[in-house]
């Protein structure tokens, strides 16, 4: 897979049949998954190359930037999701103000088939594009007979009985419910970012914990809650307990995302981690002295490890 952040530009051009699809596709969940598989099936048969446009930032922010959601994936974390697709081509293209007032008609000819020389358009059931949306199915199979491209649809995929979307997995994560918003995605949550010192409480504790300044100043993190997680850290993988939100045992003392892994002994300043959250193990409390908090995070630990288990 090749990614390209500047647009259409650079991407090579041949005679193969161009297979795309378009979308902001925060969280890469299973249903964008579907589409993905879809264009990836399609441009195999056809001995095409597949290719998708995405958005960054969110076109929300733009066009109404107080109603612009909390992003499930960081630029970076859509890529290292992306990568594990079939697709030959990404392209994350500026959402601007200029491309706000696009039509369906004008980004149909100007970037996928001028930019990308697309032969066949895949989109998901609800998708629309072009300035208010208006690129509905049915605007895009008009354009698509007028300027001979297909367009073809991929169905919802679904969770229980309602169809998987960003909007409810970022529901779900807002709650505490992280089984249903990992069921949604196919994968467990990620939280990526960097290691900075804290006030050392972990440490007096027993339980050194590492400090994150999260990833993405949009990037959605979960509901206050200990969690049972996956560490990713530059020696290796690791089961780790993760803290967000207040620290009320300790008045005074602010808000904070940090993680204790398990079976590790190291420095960690400065590196960037990857946090993979697998299961949601109780709220944050407040104890009546360090000693009750420390017990109560001993317990975590074993909870941890059964957690992460299997």
């Amino acid at each position: 897979m090749t990614v390209f952040q500047d647009g259409t530009s650079g991407l090579p051009r041949d005679d193969r049949p161009v297979i795309v699809t378009v979308g902001t596709f925060d969280g890469v969940h299973r249903g964008h998954w579907s589409v993905l598989d879809e264009i990836g099936a399609r441009a195999a048969a056809r001995a095409g190359r597949s290719v998708l446009v995405t958005f960054d930032p969110h076109p929300l922010q733009i066009i109404r930037p107080q109603a612009a959601p909390k992003m499930l994936t960081t630029m970076d974390e859509k890529k290292v999701v992306l990568a594990g697709s079939r697709l030959d081509y990404v392209v994350f293209l500026a959402f601007t103000p200029e491309l706000r007032e696009y039509s369906p008609r004008c980004f149909v000819t100007e970037i996928l088939i001028g930019g990308l020389g697309m032969s066949e358009l895949v989109i998901g059931y609800d998708h629309g594009f072009g300035r208010g949306r208006s690129g509905n199915v049915e605007t895009l199979r008009a354009i698509g007979a007028e300027l001979d491209f297909a367009v073809d649809v991929v169905e919802a995929v679904h969770a229980g009985e309602a169809a998987i979307s960003s909007s409810s997995i970022r529901r779900a994560l807002a709650e505490g419910r992280l089984a249903d918003a990992n069921r949604g995605l196919g994968r467990p949550y990620p939280i990526t970012g960097t290691v900075v010192p804290g006030d050392g409480r972990g440490r007096e504790l027993g339980f050194p914990t590492a400090n994150l300044r999260v990833h993405g100043a949009d990037k959605l993190v979960p509901r206050e809650g200990i969690y049972a997680c996956y560490v990713t850290v530059p020696a290796g993988r690791f089961m780790g307990a993760l803290h967000i939100g207040p620290r009320p045992t300790f008045p005074g003392v602010g808000d904070a995302v940090e993680v204790f892994l398990l079976d590790f002994d190291g420095e960690l300043y400065g590196c960037e981690i990857r946090v993979e959250l697998v299961e949601r193990l109780r709220p944050v409390a407040a104890f009546d002295s360090a000693d009750e908090l420390a017990e109560q995070m001993r317990a975590d630990v074993r909870r941890t490890r059964k957690a992460l288990a299997g």
